[in-house]
């Protein structure tokens, strides 16, 4: 009997080095669809600007896609210009693509971002929330539209609007981390943003539970029930690293330093719930941060 076969995008990130050991462990054929030159007999080149041919994407069970360009770093036009290129143009040529093959997938499992709500201080947000107005939320926005084609070709498409992703494989967690095992960490602002995260074990976990909860479609938020001010996000790491959090950044100067990210990204607050995960029966592994943090840390 042959192995299920998955195609996956946006494996070189810390979410694809977690996903892809435990899709392997549970025995898929795990084929990948990569940029550039491909050197595997389980990988696929494709260009995400480009359309991707029906033939390429035929014959998978699920389908999952992760990449895009990486967000973090000064936000200058051409950088946000590949922000939004890279998800919405790829994402709307594979789902054309998943829509017009011969033997389509059951789910389509498609990337998207807590960004989708903006800056919402401390209002609760749950899936029918609804977007915001900055550069993030359009983002989010035009790249959820256009993984329309696979959902209107009947293929069960889910939109995981990913938070915070907790890892020892890189990722926002490991930039966080020199300053504050130097002793130089601390709040950003006045710390009362709200941070929705995940423990990696608990993103994987909970893209398996998509692949196999057919009820479950169109946006599922990906954080963890018990999300935390960037206050006691800073206090909780460095009590974890044993090391002080005493050298806070202040707004100006986060806008100074990294511009619109810094407002887009650092300062935005998003107290993001996950209902629908929940309500489905996914059983979290990790709901504590400090716990997370101390088994990524391994202190």
């Amino acid at each position: 009997m042959n192995s299920p076969r998955i195609l996956v995008t946006g494996v070189s990130g810390p979410i694809g080095a977690a996903l892809l050991p435990s899709l392997h462990g549970r025995g898929y054929n795990v084929v990948r669809l990569v940029r550039g030159s491909g050197t595997g007999e389980h990988q696929i080149v494709w260009d995400p600007s480009k359309p991707l041919s029906p033939d390429v994407v035929s014959g998978f069970q699920a389908v999952i896609h992760l990449a895009g360009e990486g967000i973090v770093g000064r936000w200058t036009e051409a950088k946000k210009t590949r922000i939004r290129e890279s998800r919405v143009l790829g994402t709307r040529h594979l789902a054309a693509a998943l829509a017009k093959a011969v033997h389509r997938p059951q789910v389509f499992i498609s990337g998207s971002a807590v960004g989708y709500y903006g800056n919402c201080d401390d209002e609760v947000l749950t899936e029918d929330s609804p977007s915001g107005t900055d550069f993030l939320s359009s983002v989010c926005r035009e790249w959820e539209a256009a993984s329309r084609p696979a959902a209107d070709a009947g293929i069960r498409t889910v939109n995981i609007r990913i938070g915070l992703v907790l890892s020892p494989d890189g990722g926002a967690l490991q930039k966080m981390l020199t300053p504050f095992k130097l002793g130089l960490g601390g709040r950003i602002g006045d710390g009362s943003q709200w941070w929705s995260w995940i423990d990696s074990q608990d993103m994987v976990g909970a893209i398996h539970h998509i692949m196999k909860t057919d009820l479950l479609r169109g946006p599922v938020n990906l954080v963890a029930p018990r999300p935390v001010t960037n206050n006691e996000f800073t206090r909780i790491l460095a009590q974890v690293l044993r090391r002080p959090a005493i050298f806070p950044m202040p707004a100006l100067a986060a806008r100074l330093g990294f511009g619109e990210m810094a407002d887009g990204l650092l300062l935005a607050s998003q107290r993001v719930e996950p209902t629908r995960l929940v309500g489905s029966g996914y059983p979290f592994h990790c709901t504590d941060l400090q716990k997370a943090l101390r088994g990524i840390l391994k202190s």
